[in-house]
């Protein structure tokens, strides 16, 4: 079973993947190339020799974006599908649609926005070199602390609800998880590393663009894997009863 869910979460993936890099490819690639003509000519009013190009703008716009955003979603969805398989019926009592549904929205919080809010995505020319690894640290260690947050909220949640009920427990937990996010985002150190002189709807459009990309990804790998798991739980269901409808 765990394997067939892992097949339908990694097709799930790959529609998700076709979808988001028609419109990163639409949308986003432009925002690249505005922001890589800003850095050029910053270059060149220092002084400072171009940089060689090692892999040209149309491999990098084409199929370097496409191999980049259908690994990422494939892998994305076989994980998605890990979760599912563990939380399914141990959780909730909500229904395979329900339950992707569900996991895909905490997952876009908890990985996206959260993390979004602190420290968003920046296009070419935005960003010191020379810091890079901190930021990644960062970056990162605010996806871990979201998604620990997350998990022991909703564990607390299924706690509160047995003494205040479902919906004053999930309240409970969430103003919980909110408060500590914030606390979290109020103790990390801020980075602003953006030119002065860079175009700020450019920088708007591209973080705009950044989280509609991952929305679509959950929004497809919830509905689309939702369809599938369904189905899949279904036929299961099914020809676990026939043999007890044949004995009598």
């Amino acid at each position: 079973m765990v394997g067939n869910l892992l097949l339908r979460g990694m097709l799930a993936g790959l529609l998700a993947g076709i979808l988001v890099f028609a419109f990163a490819h639409a949308f986003g690639e432009p925002l690249v190339d505005a922001a890589i003509a800003f850095e050029e000519a910053s270059a060149q009013a220092a002084g400072e020799a171009a940089e060689p190009e090692i892999v040209s703008r149309a491999t990098q716009a084409g199929p370097g974006l496409f191999i980049g955003v259908m690994a990422y979603s494939i892998a994305v969805g076989g994980l998605f599908a890990l979760a599912f398989a563990f939380v399914h019926g141990r959780v909730s009592n909500l229904s395979a649609r329900g339950t992707s549904a569900v996991i895909a929205i905490f997952a876009f919080v908890a990985i996206v926005l959260v993390p979004a809010f602190k420290y968003p995505a920046n296009p070419p020319a935005v960003g010191n070199a020379e810091t890079i690894g901190v930021r990644t640290e960062l970056f990162f260690l605010m996806i871990v602390v979201s998604l620990a947050a997350l998990t022991a909220a909703v564990a607390l949640s299924r706690r509160l609800s047995e003494r205040f009920g479902h919906w004053n427990g999930a309240i409970i937990a969430g103003i919980a998880y909110l408060v500590f996010i914030g606390l979290v985002l109020y103790l990390l150190p801020p980075i602003n590393e953006v030119p002065e002189n860079f175009s700020a709807m450019v920088l708007w459009r591209f973080r705009t663009t950044t989280l509609a990309m991952h929305a679509i990804l959950w929004a497809t790998l919830g509905l689309g894997f939702g369809v599938l798991a369904e189905k899949r739980l279904a036929a299961e269901g099914g020809q676990r009863s026939r043999p007890a409808t044949a004995l009598r």
